[in-house]
């Protein structure tokens, strides 16, 4: 009996390096798959007996075992296909190819019945740990070659069918990698939602500014009509455009949650996601069976945009903490366990009381209802939200707003985004403000002895949390650093603590 041919595959959604192990044992005509996979793996035997005849060989009239290594290791989907066909026709000797050689091959495609190669989702993560574990070469089925194109540094080949994958292995194709065409990006954004729209709110664009210059959340309350959703849906278009390395991480998640819309483009502008307030604890932090990203993976390195915050399920919203603390979740199901990132930008709206006209004449909600509509908000869901602003409404007919533009407002972004940037280069995960751990707050928010005693005075009589005062201080730095200030002033920090004024409207505090 011969030795044992290997052949490799990676599997997309939990981006590990599978072995495919064939060999034919003494007994009744049997194919037997092990290694824990899940129904689309175990039906693969009848694809693989089709598609074998169909491309002119012989399906082996044996006893034959495939395992699937790690067997520990759960496992679904249709692409370990391809491997295990190469593998029944190396261990059989139909076709003459080396056990050395296929070690530096993967295989990613599912058979169809008359042996053509279709296209699978997750490529984009499993060139990644292909690449990473050593692997050379790698054969695609033709949809999902421009999306594996996006990996540099492994050689990249496609095939439509089982005969021209065999051809390339025997050196009867030319060993020629596809290259990358140049319509290699997805644009999603809509250039239509342009901040020259909005009429008035000056002094809240400033802090919609600060916002996202360093990355901070943002909670918008006012009434109905006075602009909230209008303001939030423009923020990423004065966000910084992606690095290469944003949007390939931000393109990856999409490819895992296969919401691609074209194989192959990299996602370059920001994401914007809006669920609706019914949506589940799961569908917002990621689950289902198979662990699968959630929205707050899907807004990585974008907006994740709550509009009536109030109206979402209380539980559903404290599943918010863990993630906007450590910019990443782990989901956990029995079949896996996969850790996504979700470093996003919280923006929230709501309406001040159930009626929305709080403050106005026009409000008849008692204070019982008004206490318990916005309870409906935890306290570390707010104290983990840095700016919390009111929006008034503005005469629409007023003609005398000063208007300023997307264009203008990013200008000022990018130029704070590299100001930080530059101050924090020697970190590797620290790109904004926002991202400032409580150990570096100390030594990047250094306050002179004037507003050291300003802050401490706010913190003694309203007694904030230690998270509270490092978002204060976190802000003071976004503001100090859109004027190219190495150092925060007493207006930053002024500025600073008046970001917050559902805090303020709680305790009655207004910053002079």
């Amino acid at each position: 009996m011969a030795s044992t041919i290997y052949s490799f595959n990676i599997s997309g959604v939990d981006g590990y390096v599978v072995e495919v192990e064939t060999d034919l044992i003494h007994g009744l005509p049997s194919v037997s798959i092990v290694g824990l996979g899940d129904a689309a793996v175990k039906e693969a035997k009848e694809r693989l007996v089709s598609a074998i005849t169909a491309a002119g060989y012989d399906f082996p009239l044996f006893k034959l075992v495939i395992n699937l290594a790690p067997s520990d290791m759960k496992k679904r989907g249709t692409h370990f296909d391809l491997a295990m066909a190469i593998g029944i026709l190396t261990r059989t000797d139909q076709i003459n190819v080396t056990q050395d050689c296929l070690k530096l091959f993967g295989f990613i495609g599912e058979l169809s019945l008359n042996s053509e190669i279709r296209p699978s989702s997750g490529v984009l993560p499993m060139v990644i740990k292909a690449k990473s574990e050593g692997i050379r070469h790698l054969i695609v089925p033709k949809e999902n070659v421009q999306e594996a194109l996006l990996v540099e540094g492994i050689n990249i080949y496609s095939a439509n069918d089982l005969q021209e994958v065999v051809d390339l292995l025997e050196g009867n194709r030319s060993l020629q990698s596809e290259k990358k065409s140049r319509q290699s990006q997805q644009t999603t954004s809509n250039i239509n939602l342009d901040f020259s729209d909005v009429k008035g709110h000056e002094q809240l664009l400033k802090y919609i500014t600060v916002a996202a210059a360093g990355n901070h959340n943002l909670l918008l309350s006012g009434p109905p009509g006075c602009g909230k959703s209008m303001i939030a849906k423009r923020i990423p278009s004065i966000l910084p455009k992606m690095t290469e390395s944003e949007a390939l991480e931000v393109t990856k998640i999409y490819s895992v949650a296969n919401l691609l819309k074209n194989k192959g483009n990299l996602i370059v502008d920001r994401p914007f996601r809006s669920p609706h307030h019914s949506i589940s604890q799961h569908a917002l932090i990621g689950g289902s069976q198979h662990a699968t990203p959630g929205e707050v993976s899907l807004s990585h390195n974008g907006v994740l945009f709550l509009d009536e915050i109030a109206e979402f399920n209380r539980k559903t919203l404290d599943s918010l903490r863990q993630p906007l603390e450590d910019r990443e979740v782990t989901i956990t199901r029995v079949s896996n366990t996969n850790t996504y990132p979700s470093n996003f930008m919280l923006v929230a709206a709501m309406n001040p009381c159930p009626c929305g006209y709080h403050g106005t004449d026009k409000c008849r909600c008692t204070d019982y209802e008004i206490h318990r509509y916005r309870q409906k908000l935890s306290g570390p869901i707010l104290d983990r939200i840095d700016i919390q602003k009111h929006v008034t409404s503005v005469n629409f007919f007023e003609e005398n707003y000063s208007k300023i533009s997307s264009s203008q407002i990013r200008e000022k972004v990018e130029n704070a985004r590299e100001f930080q940037q530059k101050r924090y280069k020697s970190y590797l995960n620290i790109i904004s403000n926002a991202d400032l751990p409580p150990a570096l707050i100390k030594r990047y928010c250094e306050l002179d002895c004037e507003n050291e005693q300003l802050i401490k005075e706010a913190y003694n009589r309203f007694r904030y949390s230690a998270r509270t005062l490092h978002r204060f201080l976190k802000v003071a730095r976004t503001f100090a650093d859109l004027d190219s200030s190495d150092n925060i002033r007493r207006i930053d920090l002024v500025n600073s603590l008046m970001s917050r004024d559902i805090d303020k409207e709680q305790r009655d505090f207004l910053v002079v």
